[in-house]
């Protein structure tokens, strides 16, 4: 069942993260807004040589915990959609790889962000790409409209996940992929920080546990799922990232020593047999 209380509270920060990046600061998939923060599941995602054509602001609204973009592999003429696009700098590393006969779609449900990512669309000079407003629990697209679904630490903000993997296995192509970066749980967690809506903004405690992952795309008929960690967060790291929202920290730090992580989750929709 969807939560409107975490969508909108999710909807009102990233409407701020947005505005922040405007005025001059970086934004963290923490909830900071800070120059040169040091968020441990937003830094150091993307090479120089990636970002090095776009603009400013597209990197620094970058909020995700990963990578996507390098390692779903796209190819020419595809069309990609990005869940959750944001600053849209997913969308534009996207467009460049799939070229000119591609397409890479950004949807997003925060006005603030879409309208930051059409400036750094139209900054970067890239055509084969279109942002589009809505949630990734309602996909505004057609059925078997995308070759391949990618997202950066957004699908853990969504309280109703299974419409999530549902409605990117209606969009999705036969044989087409799905190929996201999202924050993953191995182990118990402590309740307080499942309850903390403000956890679950900063891209934490929405997070489902790696069991939970699989057996949700499988029911909603994915297939070939593979998880990959990409970066597992360390207590002392995670200790700067609790600090300021309340908790006994050094109570807390050493429960989630290695629990929570950055992977990269590949599935994939079945293509109809053929006799």
């Amino acid at each position: 069942m969807s939560n409107p209380n975490v969508k909108e509270a999710v909807r009102e920060k990233y409407g701020h993260l947005a505005r922040q990046v405007v005025s001059g600061g970086q934004g963290c998939c923490g909830g900071m807004a800070t120059v040169g923060c040091a968020d441990p599941i937003t830094a150091n995602l993307y090479t120089e040589e990636e970002t090095g054509g776009l603009p400013r602001e597209a990197v620094v609204a970058s909020l995700g915990c990963g990578n996507p973009t390098m390692l779903a592999q796209l190819r020419p003429g595809e069309v990609v959609l990005d869940l959750g696009s944001g600053g849209g700098i997913d969308v534009l590393l996207s467009a460049k790889r799939v070229g000119p006969t591609g397409k890479a779609y950004g949807l997003d449900m925060t006005d603030e962000m879409l309208a930051r990512a059409r400036e750094n669309q139209k900054q970067a000079g890239v055509e084969n790409a279109e942002f589009l407003k809505g949630e990734i629990e309602n996909i505004p697209l057609p059925d078997n409209a995308v070759d391949v679904i990618i997202s950066n630490c957004v699908i853990n903000l969504s309280a109703d996940k299974d419409r999530v993997f549902a409605e990117a296995f209606r969009v999705l192509k036969p044989g087409g992929r799905f190929a996201v970066s999202d924050i993953v749980v191995r182990g118990a967690v402590p309740a307080e920080i499942r309850q903390s809506v403000e956890l679950w903004i900063g891209c934490v405690a929405g997070a489902l546990a790696e069991h939970e992952y699989r057996a949700k795309l499988a029911q909603a008929g994915f297939v070939d799922i593979e998880l990959e960690p990409t970066r597992v967060y360390r207590a002392e790291e995670m200790r700067a990232f609790l600090s300021g929202h309340g908790f006994d920290v050094d109570a807390i730090a050493p429960q989630i020593e290695g629990k929570f992580m950055s992977a990269f989750v590949r599935a994939r929709k079945p293509a109809p047999v053929t006799v």
